[in-house]
């Protein structure tokens, strides 16, 4: 006969996996990190293998621990969904409700649709976690997230999410950023500026195997130039101050771009080139009222940010 495994045992787990360090898990469940080390050993011992490597960076899943994870971030997510369910059965009001975001989203698309959640229901209790593709599935999954804003730029593989919904929020043209005093600065054409002529330019980008990094490398394969990339940075204020001092050019999200100076900077299209970032909303399946209304507040949201980010090109 099959033990059934004890579900607080697989939230410890989960929690550890999400945190990948059983100290930070005991901070959040506020164990001692000896008491959730003994609960790890006694799943451990029930299942007959390891689950976890300790390191010194922190703790890393076996393939069986990949495995029970997975497994484990459902059931738990189906349990809080069940609470749910039934107490929206009992007639009682949605109190609680977790946003993931990536900064961009966080900064232009998440104030104004948390502000009118907040003002539909004055007594939930809202919050916001900062969290960078592709990371946050998991927690989407488990329930300690109830929507997670994400995005995908052209050359990243897609993310596998089964069990969760996936919706397109709306798609972030990138642009080529150069100084104001660059050659190509000069360059009029409506069809943007050919990528041959970039061959021998400075990037600036985050490191490899960051998204817009992965992005940039796939985008010049297919024009067949090789990008030296002498600046790295994921964050895209930083990237136009760079760029602004002269110091470099780089692909850079239409969303970012609402408030450039364009005293310092020029906005090129790369012509034959039309990237985009893919920004979505994910979710669980059957989402509460206060999911339902977030991602309808985010979607307008992203239309009024599409309709204002757009700045001007020659």
């Amino acid at each position: 006969m099959v033990r059934e495994l004890d579900v607080n045992r697989l939230r410890v787990m989960v929690e550890v996996a999400h945190a990948k360090s059983i100290a930070e898990a005991a901070r959040t469940l506020a164990f001692t990190p000896s008491a959730l080390s003994q609960q790890i050993a006694k799943l451990e011992a029930e299942l007959g293998t390891r689950l976890l490597e300790r390191r010194p960076g922190g703790i890393t899943l076996t393939p069986v621990g990949v495995v029970l994870v997975e497994h484990a971030e459902r059931v738990i997510g189906e349990l809080r969904q069940t609470r749910s369910a039934v107490d929206a059965a009992m007639g009682a009001q949605p109190q609680r409700l977790a946003l993931g975001s990536f900064a961009t989203a966080a900064q232009t698309l998440v104030p104004t649709a948390l502000a009118e959640l907040q003002r539909r229901y004055p007594r939930a209790e809202l919050s916001l976690v900062d969290i960078e593709p592709p990371d946050g599935y998991g927690l989407v999954t488990s329930g300690d997230l109830d929507v997670l804003i994400t995005h995908r730029y052209p050359g990243v593989t897609a993310t596998p999410h089964p069990g969760l919904d996936r919706e397109k929020l709306l798609n972030d043209p990138l642009r080529l950023v150069i100084p104001a005093g660059h050659r190509l600065a000069r360059e009029t054409e409506p069809q943007g500026i050919d990528p041959t002529q970039l061959t021998s330019e400075t990037w600036i980008s985050g490191a490899p195997g960051i998204p817009n990094r992965i992005c940039l490398e796939a985008l010049a394969r297919q024009a067949g130039i090789e990008p030296h990339v002498a600046y790295e940075s994921a964050d895209y204020h930083v990237i136009l101050a760079l760029i602004g001092a002269g110091l470099g050019i780089a692909l850079v999200p239409e969303s970012v771009l609402a408030d450039v100076d364009r005293r310092q900077v020029a906005v090129r299209n790369l012509r034959g080139h039309a990237p985009a970032r893919e920004i979505s909303l994910v979710y669980r399946r059957r989402p509460t009222a206060l999911t339902g209304e977030l991602t309808a507040f985010l979607h307008t949201a992203a239309s009024t940010v599409s309709h204002r980010g757009r700045p001007a090109l020659p």
